[in-house]
């Protein structure tokens, strides 16, 4: 958890993050850390911000205003890769596995692109595939796994960057029940290894089940933030995000 003794705060910040598209507002002074050691839940409708967010955390888009530091570290103008060596790593929506190598490639590739040698990114992908019981998919190409697979693969394949938080985008699309709740125990798994794990979801079940906090975006402005109970009992959530009042009518 939380060092309080430490100099210096750890924790991934995102401060007054303003970020419009053609005129159109993306998002509004948003705000919101995580530390290490706990799943920080962000929320909200399609449309909400939450993929532009998760782009300008990790390099992928700049903001028009604001900051993001990884440990007091500035790093709102660096590259992904700059990131990843900051100890910043992420999933995407839609896997981005390289599908004509394996699962052991996939894993190894990652590894050397932070710098590694190839000696010891063939240990880390081992560790990872044991982490993950993956072993029997090792020499699997990645383009030919199963969907729920493929979603863990990309979680260890962020994890051989070596980073302090993790962020997760959409990990439990497409995963059916059985899925889910094999995929929330590896979420756990990261927080237990003292990870700061950022999880974008639209299975609020899931959510509700695996996050500390939970950070609610509506059309690119926080609504609120809190632990699960706040969230699931906030009548400004049910009437904002699921269209109802907290105590079910319309």
């Amino acid at each position: 958890m939380i060092d309080s003794t430490s100099p210096r705060s750890r924790e991934l910040r995102v401060t007054g993050v303003t970020r419009s598209f053609a005129g159109v507002q993306a998002l509004s002074d948003v705000s919101l850390s995580v530390h290490p050691g706990e799943v920080f839940g962000l929320i909200g409708p399609n449309g909400a911000g939450k993929s532009t967010l998760v782009n300008i955390i990790s390099g992928y888009d700049l903001p028009d205003s604001g900051s993001v530091t990884v440990d007091g570290v500035d790093i709102t103008r660096a590259r992904p890769y700059t990131r990843a060596r900051n100890g910043v790593a992420r999933t995407f929506q839609h896997g981005h596995l390289f599908g004509g190598l394996t699962v052991r490639e996939n894993l190894q590739v990652t590894a050397m692109g932070t710098g590694k040698s190839r000696r010891k990114a063939a240990t880390v992908a081992d560790d990872l595939l044991s982490e993950f019981h993956l072993q029997d998919r090792a020499d699997a190409p990645a383009g030919s796994l199963p969907h729920g697979v493929e979603r863990r693969v990309g979680v260890a394949r962020a994890l051989a960057t070596d980073p302090q938080y993790v962020l997760l985008d959409e990990p439990a699309a497409g995963l059916n029940e059985g899925e889910i709740g094999e995929f929330s125990d590896n979420i756990r798994h990261l927080r237990d290894r003292g990870l700061g794990v950022l999880l974008i979801d639209h299975n609020v079940r899931l959510i509700l089940s695996v996050c500390e906090r939970i950070h609610v975006l509506v059309e690119g402005r926080t609504l609120l933030e809190g632990t699960p109970d706040e969230v699931r009992n906030s009548e400004e959530l049910a009437v904002a995000y699921l269209g109802r009042s907290a105590s079910g009518h319309r």
